[in-house]
C-alpha cells in the first residue's frame, strides 16, 4: 500500500470507528460486534505505526491510553464553574421562581412572561468536567477544582469513548461544553468486584471513584475503568441558540451524549411534576442521580438575572432526601473472605427501600460497630444514599430493649476458630489461616481458576466447593493432581464434564508467567502490577530472591505491596504450593522470546519518549526500555539520563531538556544501545 493510499484507509478506518463508537456509547445501537470492531481497529493501529506521519489525537487508537501524568497542570477557568444552591422542599422550589419572576420584572411582558421556561436535568453523581473544542477538535479538558480553576486531565479523557475526540455537523469554531463523568452501576459493581477478588477494598461510591479515576497517572488504566460522560452546558460567544434547550440539542446532533431524560417545562407545576416523577424512579437508572437542575432556559433571561458571588440566579439544585427506614437488627454474621478479611454484616428484619427490599447491611469493620454502638435488637436506620450497598446509619435509642447488650467483635474466625488479627493502619481484622480456612482456600481456587488467572472455565465456584467438600483439593497446586476417574462419582460430573475440567487445567499450564503470578493470589497484587513485577523480575526464583529494596525499585510497587509479597512467600506452605506448580509445569519465568529481549542494558537510566518514530511505536520503545532494565518517565528532570527523540519533538520538552543538559537521543542510537 502506498502513502496516499494509506492515509485514505486511515482517514476512512477512523470516521468509521468513530461512528460505531457514537452508535454504541452515545445511541445505544451498536451496528457492529465487539470482535468486528476490535479488527477495524487493530487494522487502523498497524497501519498508524507503518505511517506515524499519519497518526493524529483524534484518531480512536488514542482511546486506549498509555501515557503517563505525572503532574496535572492547573487551568484556570475561561468561565468560572460555579456551584449551584440547593433546594430540599416544594416551598424551596416555588420561592426560587417567585425570585425568578420578581427578577425579571412586570408580569406578562412579551421578554419576560409571567410562566418561565425551565430546563429540568438529572443531576448525575460524578465529576463535573469542562470541555473545550476548537475547530470541532477536543483541545483540553478541565476538572472543576475550586471553581475558578482546575486540573487538566485531557490525555485521561480522551479514554471515554463517549466523549468526541473530532465532532461532525454545522458546529461552532470554539466553545465549552460541560458535562459529568460518571460510573454506570453495572461498571462500578464489577471494578468492586475485582478490587475485592484481590483483597483491595470496595470503592465507597461511584462518585469518589470518578474523581478517584480522573486523577490516575496511567491513562490506560483510565480506559479500562469504562467510565460515561453526559453533557448538558455550551458556553462561548458564537453558540447557535439563544436558548439553553435548543443548544443541548444541537450539541447531540454534533455528537455529544446528552441524557434523554432532559425536559423542558413551562412554569413551576411542571417542574415539581419532574422532580416527584424523578424522586420515586431514580432507582431504575443505570447511573446515580442525586438530584434535579432546574435551568431559566432563554440567555437573556439568564443574564437579566445575573449571579450571587457563588451562584446564578438562574439555576438551582433540588437535592433528594436519601431514603431512610427503621428496622430491626435481629443478628450480626462475619463473613470471610478470599483474603482472609472479616465483614461484620447486619441481619435485618426484611424492609423496603428505595424499591428493594432489604435484609442485610454492611457494617464494614470493627470502628464502625463502636461508633454506632449498634446492638441486636435495636431499631436502626437504614440508608442508601450515594452508596450501592444499604448502610446503617443509627440506632433509634429510644426503642432499644432494657437488657440490650455491647456487641463485642469476634476475636476468633467463624470459619475456622483461628485467632483474628488487625494490621497497623488498617480498619479490618483478618483470619491469618490462610491455608487452612475454607472460604479462604475456596475463594482463592475460584481466583486462580479465573478468566484473567488460568482461564479454566469448566472450573466455577459451585465445581470447586464440590472437589474441596469431596476432598479432592486442598489448594490451588492439588487442582493439577486429578484424575478422571475421581471425578466421575461426583454428582452432576459427566464423562464429557470430566474430559472439558482435565482438558481445561492441562491447557492452563501455558498460561504466561505474568498471569500466573496474578493467579496465585498474593494480596494487593493486581492485574497489571503483576505483568510489570514479571516482566522486571522475569522469573520466580528471582521473585522470591529480592529484597525489600528491589521490589520497591519495581514501578507500582510501594510499601505495601512489598511487604505482602514478602509475608506471602514467608508462608511454607506458599512456597511448597510454587514448587508444586513448577514441578507440574506451569509457566514461573518469562517466555523464550521475552527473556532474549531482556537484558540490564538500561539499568538505572531513566527515558523520556517525545515525537512520532519510523521504526518502532512510542508504546513498543517503552516496553524495550522496561524489558531491558530501564524506566520509562513523562517528564523530564535532573534525574533523566536520555531522551529519546522522534520526529516534531514538543518545543517544551526539547527546551527543557537542552536547560537541563540531559542528552538528547534518536530512534538509531536508541536500537545500537540495545545491540
Amino acid at each position: 500500500m502506498d502513502k496516499t493510499a494509506a492515509k485514505a484507509r486511515i482517514d476512512q478506518l477512523s470516521k468509521d470507528l468513530e461512528q460505531h463508537n457514537y452508535n454504541y456509547y452515545v445511541l445505544d445501537k451498536p451496528t457492529i460486534s465487539d470482535f468486528e470492531f476490535d479488527k477495524l481497529l487493530e487494522e487502523l493501529s498497524a497501519l498508524e505505526k507503518q505511517y506515524p506521519e499519519f497518526l493524529s489525537n483524534e484518531s480512536p487508537t488514542q482511546r486506549v491510553g498509555g501515557q503517563i501524568t505525572k503532574v496535572f497542570k492547573s487551568v484556570k477557568h475561561k468561565y468560572p464553574m460555579l456551584s449551584l444552591s440547593n433546594s430540599y422542599s416544594k416551598e424551596d422550589m416555588e420561592d426560587f421562581d417567585r425570585r425568578v419572576r420578581e427578577g425579571l420584572g412586570m408580569k406578562g411582558n412579551d421578554l419576560f412572561p409571567s410562566e418561565i421556561e425551565y430546563v429540568c436535568e438529572l443531576k448525575f453523581d460524578g465529576l463535573s468536567i469542562g470541555l473545550t473544542y476548537i475547530d470541532g477538535k477536543l483541545l483540553q479538558a478541565v476538572t472543576r477544582g475550586d471553581g475558578v480553576q482546575g486540573d487538566d486531565v485531557t490525555t485521561n479523557v480522551k479514554t471515554i469513548r463517549s466523549i468526541p475526540l473530532q465532532l461532525k455537523g454545522n458546529f461552532p469554531k470554539e466553545f465549552e461544553i460541560r458535562g459529568e463523568i460518571f460510573f454506570p452501576r453495572k461498571v462500578f459493581d464489577a471494578i468492586n468486584k475485582e478490587r475485592e477478588d484481590i483483597g483491595e477494598p470496595p470503592l465507597a461510591n461511584p462518585r469518589n471513584a470518578a474523581s478517584g479515576t480522573m486523577k490516575m497517572q496511567d491513562s490506560s488504566v483510565v480506559a479500562k475503568r469504562n467510565l460515561d460522560c453526559f453533557l448538558y452546558h455550551m458556553l462561548g460567544e458564537n453558540v447557535p441558540h439563544q436558548k439553553h434547550y435548543d443548544n443541548i440539542l444541537a450539541a447531540k446532533s454534533w455528537g455529544f451524549k446528552t441524557s434523554s431524560h432532559t425536559k423542558l417545562c413551562t412554569g413551576i407545576d411542571e417542574v415539581l411534576q419532574y422532580i416527584e416523577h424523578w424522586d420515586k424512579e431514580r432507582y431504575n437508572l443505570p447511573f446515580e442521580i442525586d438530584g434535579i437542575v432546574i435551568k431559566v432556559n432563554d440567555y437573556k433571561q439568564q443574564q437579566n438575572l445575573g449571579f450571587t458571588a457563588k451562584s446564578p440566579r438562574w439555576a438551582i439544585a433540588y437535592k433528594f432526601k436519601a431514603e431512610q427506614v427503621s428496622t430491626e437488627l435481629q443478628s450480626i454474621s462475619y463473613q470471610v473472605g478470599r483474603t482472609g478479611a472479616i465483614t461484620p454484616v447486619a441481619n435485618l428484619k426484611p424492609v423496603l427501600l428505595a424499591g428493594t427490599t432489604v435484609k442485610r447491611a454492611s457494617l464494614h469493620n470493627a470502628d464502625i460497630i463502636e461508633k454506632l454502638d449498634v446492638r441486636i435488637g435495636d431499631f436502626v436506620y437504614v440508608e442508601k444514599g450515594g452508596e450501592i450497598i444499604p448502610k446503617i446509619i443509627g440506632v433509634d435509642l429510644s426503642k432499644r430493649p432494657a437488657n440490650s447488650k455491647k456487641t463485642i467483635y469476634i476475636d476468633k474466625c467463624p470459619e475456622c476458630g483461628t485467632k483474628l488479627v488487625r494490621h497497623e493502619d488498617e480498619a479490618q481484622h483478618y483470619c491469618p489461616n490462610e491455608t487452612g480456612c475454607a472460604p479462604q482456600v475456596k475463594g482463592k481456587m475460584e481466583h486462580f481458576v479465573a478468566r484473567k488467572g488460568m482461564n479454566i472455565d469448566s472450573l466455577g465456584g459451585e465445581t470447586i466447593a464440590q472437589l474441596y467438600d469431596a476432598g479432592l483439593i486442598k489448594n490451588i497446586a492439588d487442582l493439577y493432581d486429578l484424575k478422571k476417574e475421581q471425578l466421575l462419582p461426583l454428582e452432576r460430573m459427566a464423562e464429557k464434564s470430566a474430559d472439558n475440567l482435565i482438558e481445561g487445567i492441562e491447557a492452563s499450564k501455558k498460561v504466561p508467567f505474568e498471569r500466573v503470578l496474578f493467579a496465585i493470589g498474593i494480596r494487593h497484587v493486581g492485574e497489571t502490577t503483576a505483568k510489570k513485577i514479571a516482566k522486571k523480575v522475569r522469573s520466580i526464583q528471582v521473585l522470591l530472591n529480592s529484597t525489600k529494596e528491589e521490589l520497591l525499585a519495581i514501578d507500582e510497587v510501594g510499601e505495601i505491596i512489598a511487604e505482602s509479597i514478602a509475608e506471602h512467600f514467608s508462608n511454607p506452605e506458599n512456597k511448597r504450593i510454587v514448587d508444586r506448580l513448577i514441578a507440574k509445569g506451569l509457566q514461573f519465568e518469562l517466555s523464550g522470546d521475552q527473556q532474549q529481549a531482556a537484558s540490564d542494558k538500561l539499568k538505572d537510566m531513566t527515558f523520556v519518549i517525545s515525537g512520532v518514530f519510523e521504526k518502532h511505536s512510542r508504546d513498543q520503545y517503552k516496553e524495550m526500555i522496561e524489558l531491558n532494565g530501564g524506566k520509562n518517565s513523562g517528564s523530564i528532570s535532573k534525574k533523566t539520563s536520555f531522551v529519546l527523540a522522534g520526529d516534531n519533538m514538543g518545543p517544551e520538552k526539547l527546551k527543557k531538556a537542552e536547560s537541563l543538559g540531559v542528552k538528547i537521543i534518536n530512534e538509531d542510537t536508541f536500537l545500537e544501545m540495545l545491540k
